[in-house]
């Protein structure tokens, strides 16, 4: 069973490579915003993965929460702060 979870974490690694560049060089604010929050979210599930691997699960429910109320919270202060300041939709050049 833990060979399926170490797959299953090696192609949310993949994804996250490929959500990582959608964050790099996406062409507006707006799809960075969502490239850094898919990161975060896969992040989430990739904590719960490692804590079935190592069979502590409890522990790393808590981690994970909190890693996730975190990046919701820096996602939402981001989005709003380019939504006032820069405009959320605006190419940046």
């Amino acid at each position: 069973m833990d060979q399926i979870f170490i797959y299953t974490g090696l192609l949310l690694i993949i994804l996250m490579v490929l959500s990582l560049y959608r964050a790099l060089f996406g062409p507006t604010v707006l799809d960075r915003l969502i490239g850094a929050n898919a990161i975060g979210s896969k992040t989430v599930v990739l904590l719960i993965l490692i804590g079935l691997i190592y069979h502590r699960v409890d522990m790393f429910v808590d981690i994970a929460l909190a890693y996730a109320l975190l990046n919701f919270i820096a996602v939402l202060a981001a989005s709003r702060y380019f939504q006032k300041k820069r405009g959320l939709y605006d190419e940046l050049h």
